[in-house]
């Protein structure tokens, strides 16, 4: 296939997104140091400009890379504004000239909070000036899926030129001898590259105090997809904007900084699961976040994701001089521990959120002196642990210290733990140090607690092994920076606000607290989630790619045609399906939309036998599929009768009903239907039960007799009464999963033969189904009357039409019987309105 332009190839292959000349901004906002807007294609544009004014710029025009194509929208960021008041304005290119262009409101843009020991000595980590800017005579580098092993830079003293690939770049500065500042932007979803070493990629300076690198993603969607970041002999790094998924490198970690650097900056982050490693605790991955061997290091408004060990501070220093190291505004969001554990280091860790951690948020080990400052804990373990000491070692069912078995975190000697103004709601147990509640308070004790920031805590107080004290460096001039703490409370709203990429990125998640709090197993459904992520960028300005493709095949059953698709060089945000009695396109009629990327494929029930039907599948309205045609014929399986399970009875094991979850025999008895029911499924995050039948019927669903909650049934929510959900579903494969914590004792899937022999003698047919607005009926006979009752038996609407369609459009969402009146006799079905 001829490659073209893809970017100008989606606007050719434009259908119904507009004709108008000018563009239509539909979105458009301003972040930290940074601002983007979305609008809708223009038919016939080869490209767009885009331009910002503000803080005494006039139309800058911005690089063609952060121009990026998104199907049904384009969306332009601008990066390295300083603080203030922006117009932003895009005009579309036409036969090579700039048509009209069209403006935004003023936008106004914040500046990133530059606070920690990162900034200290007057160093600005990173590629970026103080106020936000690009330094003096920077040079950018985008890198795409497309350009990541072809991207080119001459790079002074390297091995030879030019440096081809993004770690052959870096491999080059690695020698400190280009002080250029070096700005590397990611755009969209990155994969593994050609080149990395052991899985990473790795940046290094020789710590050359002129070098300066920022490693950045652009927008709200920049992934490093399956490999590392390490920073090791490096000084004035920033990375920051990135979300980090799936890393399956040799050392581990999402990001490390292993070795010899100083003032690093990680910020802006979002940390998800990484490969499982090879021990027990790292199934959830190796470290996020960890930091060895380096100081000056400031890691800020990170949203960490249920990580397992989310911040290793330290490993083999054996000094407690000179290691310094900010945490402040980070989203410990369901991680499970190390929030930082520490060796060695003094610490500030101040106004995080600790959001349902199961198993502690700091810990502190080998003469560590951590400051723990207005951070805001909910529902988190243990908030403070010191090793071999007070809660760590404490065994609440003897109510004595177990240091063989209890250890936390840690066997080695403690450090000291300094707490001032912290919120702490849910936790197991925290104490302070002198507290009189506890046991021997002034040896066990978790954390001292500071009337004031300024109080210094005196060498009396020691830890209980190692007898290790606090170096008081929070109170020392010539070592703690300048900052202004928020309370818990704001600190908390602040980190949920501009925690992780911006505007919380393009990946969204909701976690169970009733579950999740305590849990600290993978979450299957996160992991598959991100494992399957798959970024919905379609191209970059200015790049070239394949064109896109889809591939359908249609294959016939019993009444219903099994539509398949691949999708090529393209990422779709949902699909159209169309259906047609001819292989001509033109007066075809769509038959369903399906608003989940993921679906590539689809089953049409509402076919008839013996008739041949001609498909199409459109995604986003711009790329069209082959035809492909099927004929439907007798012959299918069909399922009648009631399909019983009784947990009690048969726990997980069905030959119907495809089961996964967890049996409980504590949630009490029910009585339904003259049995005595005992065991149940819980209904928990990862509980689902699929089946597939081929007759339509009524489903009922037994719980607790006093549970009027909800459950999702084909991605719907239905409440239950007096314990029991009963809805009628038509045939096809059906899926039950949670919606409400719930215990569910019995399953029923009784099929119903209503209209059985009238469907066979009229052939009577109705779609779609589920039905939006119009729905369509074939019968082979005159019409007289059609009824529509609802489900119980009420007369809803009456129709005395000779068409072939009624709008149903005013009906609410549910289940309704259609009873068609014919000159042949009647006919019923029963459809689903959205």
């Amino acid at each position: 296939m001829m490659k073209k332009l893809l970017f100008s190839l989606s606007l050719l292959l434009s259908v119904n997104l507009g004709f108008a000349q000018t563009v239509t901004i539909d979105e458009s906002a301003g972040w930290l140091e940074s601002a983007y807007l979305k609008w809708q294609p223009v038919t016939d544009a080869e490209s767009y400009n885009v331009y910002f004014s503000g803080e005494g710029i006039t139309d800058q025009k911005i690089d063609d890379q952060l121009i990026r194509n998104y199907g049904s929208y384009f969306r332009a960021d601008i990066l390295g504004l300083k603080a203030g008041s922006y117009t932003f304005k895009v005009a579309p290119v036409i036969s090579g000239s700039e048509g009209t262009t069209t403006s935004t409101g003023v936008i106004n843009v914040e500046a990133h909070d530059r606070t920690g020991f990162a900034f200290s000595n007057n160093r600005v980590p990173g590629a970026y000036k103080m106020d936000g800017t690009p330094k003096d005579n920077a040079v950018i580098l985008y890198i795409t899926e497309n350009s990541k092993n072809t991207i080119e830079l001459n790079v002074t003293g390297a091995n030879s030129n030019p440096c081809v690939g993004l770690q052959t770049i870096l491999d080059g500065f690695k020698k400190g001898n280009d002080t250029r500042p070096l700005i590397v932007r990611l755009i969209g979803q990155i994969t593994d590259f050609d080149y990395m070493l052991n899985g990473d990629i790795v940046i290094e300076n020789k710590q050359n105090a002129s070098s300066h690198i920022t490693f950045e993603g652009v927008g709200n969607d920049a992934v490093s997809d399956g490999w590392g970041i390490r920073v090791k002999n490096a000084t004035n790094i920033e990375i920051r904007n990135i979300g980090s998924m799936n890393c399956n490198s040799s050392e581990g970690d999402n990001i490390g900084l292993q070795q010899d650097n100083d003032y690093i900056w990680v910020h802006n982050v979002d940390f998800f699961y990484g490969d499982a490693g090879g021990d027990a605790d790292q199934a959830k991955g190796d470290g996020a976040l960890d930091c060895k061997r380096s100081t000056y290091v400031t890691f800020s408004y990170n949203h960490f994701w249920d990580s397992g060990k989310s911040n290793l501070l330290g490993l083999s220093e054996d000094t407690t001089d000179g290691l310094y190291i900010t945490y402040h505004h980070n989203w410990y969001d369901h991680s499970d521990s190390r929030h930082p554990r520490v060796r060695f280091y003094s610490a500030h860790v101040y106004n995080n959120y600790y959001d349902g951690n199961s198993k502690y948020g700091v810990g502190s080990t080998n003469g560590s002196s951590v400051f723990v400052e207005a951070n805001y804990f909910r529902n988190c373990k243990y908030p403070m642990l010191t090793s071999m000491q007070g809660s760590d070692v404490y065994n609440s069912s003897t109510g004595t210290n177990d240091y063989a078995n209890y250890p936390t975190f840690s066997k080695e000697d403690g450090g000291t733990i300094k707490a001032f103004n912290n919120y702490i709601t849910g936790a197991n147990r925290f104490v302070p140090y002198g507290d009189t509640n506890y046991p021997n308070p002034t040896v066990d004790f978790d954390a001292y607690v500071a009337s004031t920031r300024e109080e210094s805590i005196s060498n009396t107080v020691t830890s209980a092994y190692g007898t290790n004290t606090y170096n008081n460096f929070d109170t020392n001039t010539g070592v703690m920076y300048s900052y202004t703490p928020d309370t818990p409370e704001d600190a908390k709203t602040k980190v949920m606000q501009y925690s992780g990429r911006m505007h919380n990125g393009d990946f969204s998640w909701t976690f169970n607290n009733a579950v999740d709090d305590t849990s600290y197993d993978v979450n299957t459904a996160l992991k598959s989630a991100l494992t399957n992520y798959s970024s919905s960028l379609v191209s970059v300005q200015g790049e070239t790619g394949p064109d896109p493709e889809i591939i359908l095949t249609a294959n016939a059953g019993d009444a219903l045609v099994e539509l398949s698709w691949q999708v090529n060089n393209y990422t779709a945000s949902a699909y159209e399906i169309f259906r047609d009695t001819d292989s001509d396109p033109t007066g075809r009629v769509k038959i369903t939309d399906i608003n989940d990327a993921n679906t590539l494929s689809y089953s049409d029930n509402t076919a008839l036998n013996d008739v041949t039907y001609y498909y199409w599948v459109v995604a986003d309205g711009n790329i069209e599929s082959n035809s492909d045609s099927a004929t439907p014929t007798e012959g299918g399986t069909v399922n009648a009768g009631e399909e019983v399970h009784n947990f009690t009875i048969s726990g997980l094991v069905s030959t119907y009903y495809t089961i996964v979850g967890n049996l409980s025999t504590t949630k009490g008895t029910v009585n339904y239907n003259g049995l005595t029911l005992t065991q149940c499924l819980k209904i928990e995050s990862a509980t689902s039960i699929t089946f597939t039948t081929n007759l339509a019927g009524t489903l009922t669903l037994v719980f607790n007799s006093d549970f009027s909650g909800r459950i999702k049934i084909d991605g719907v929510d239905y409440n239950a009464t007096a314990g029991i959900v009963e809805i009628t579903l038509q045939p096809g494969e059906h899926t039950i999963s949670k919606t409400d914590v719930a215990n569910l004792f019995y399953a029923s899937y009784q099929t119903s033969s209503l209209g059985t022999a009238e469907f066979e003698a009229n052939k009577f047919k109705l779609y779609p189904n589920p039905v939006d607005n119009l729905l369509y009926f074939s019968v082979n006979s005159k019409i007289e009357k059609i009824e529509i009752y609802n489900m119980l038996g009420m007369l809803v609407k009456t129709f005395k039409s000779t068409e072939n369609n009624i709008d149903v459009n005013d009906l609410t969402s549910g289940s309704y019987l259609v009873k068609i009146y014919t000159e042949l006799g009647t006919s019923d079905k029963i459809i689903l309105k959205k």
